[in-house]
């Protein structure tokens, strides 16, 4: 599984604050990091950045770029920033994202055609939000038949079916799970890649809960070709899940989704919490934050 490291966000006060001060040091010093712990791409995440955009992404990917030989995804809903970036960026770019609106791709599918980029192809649609797999399903569409109108190959395409705190969408983080087995698995989207922002559905609980919940879903998504996801850089048991070496586990979490019984008496404490988590996920019981003590 590809990972891109999340942790270059503005929205974190170290890195934010080190973006708007241009501090080169504590940018790069965590572009290392990232590399050093696997991570195949780097996530900028710069925000909608407004007039600053363009001069931000320009300097960030440059700065990241000098240190480190990792492609970026250039994250932001600013269009020209995103052409900035691309115009430095040395190899192939990833664009995060694209979503299903026609205004969106009006303005980002060309630039993804001239610079050659691969690019995220959000599932968000002109009404927002999908309800369901079907909606998902839908809206996947309308970006592959847009990107092959601009003679776009399908392997540039990472489908992303947006991952949703399970705390508050407990049902979306289901309707993600079940687009992932009947479309995605099926082969409907054959060629295209696929991702997730697989810290959403963690985004809300308890802090030391947060791992479980990621590490589980990465699981149940990888089980039907989740391609890739962007990740906590520093959660080394999440890289043990992405590189396959939990199988035990894993063969847990499957049992749980096709509705085997678990004995619970014959495995061990972790394990039955991995077992808990992905009965929350899959709905088969409600979330609270108390889930594991039950």
């Amino acid at each position: 599984m590809i990972l891109i490291g999340e942790n270059m966000n503005i929205m974190s006060v170290k890195y934010g604050k080190a973006m708007k001060e241009k501090d080169a040091k504590t940018i790069q010093e965590l572009a290392v990091q990232e590399q050093e712990a696997g991570m195949d791409y780097i996530d900028l995440n710069i925000g909608p950045a407004g007039r600053i955009g363009e001069e931000l992404m320009e300097w960030i990917v440059k700065t990241v770029q000098e240190v480190v030989d990792l492609p970026c995804a250039l994250d932001t809903s600013n269009v020209a920033a995103i052409k900035a970036g691309l115009k430095v960026h040395k190899g192939r770019a990833l664009i995060n994202s694209i979503s299903a609106r026609e205004d969106r791709l009006e303005a980002l599918l060309p630039l993804a055609k001239e610079f050659e980029a691969d690019f995220v192809g959000l599932l968000w649609g002109p009404e927002g939000m999908p309800r369901d797999e079907h909606e998902r399903g839908a809206l996947a569409e309308v970006i592959r038949s847009s990107a092959a109108a601009q003679g776009i190959p399908m392997e540039r395409i990472w489908l992303d079916p947006i991952v949703t705190p399970v705390n508050v969408q407990q049902n979306q983080v289901m309707a993600l799970y079940n687009f992932m087995r009947d479309y995605y698995s099926a082969g409907v989207f054959e060629g295209c890649t696929s991702t997730c922002g697989l810290s959403n559905v963690s985004n809300g609980p308890p802090e030391n809960l947060r791992p479980i919940l990621n590490q589980t879903y990465m699981v149940m998504l990888k089980r039907f070709g989740m391609g890739s996801a962007i990740v906590d850089t520093f959660d080394t048991e999440l890289h043990k899940f992405a590189r396959g070496e939990m199988q035990s586990i894993e063969e847990l979490v499957y049992k749980v989704c096709d509705g085997e019984a678990v004995d619970m008496g014959s495995i061990s404490k972790e394990e039955q919490n991995y077992v808990k988590t992905a009965r929350v996920l899959m709905g088969h019981s409600l979330y609270s934050d108390s889930w594991l003590e039950l």
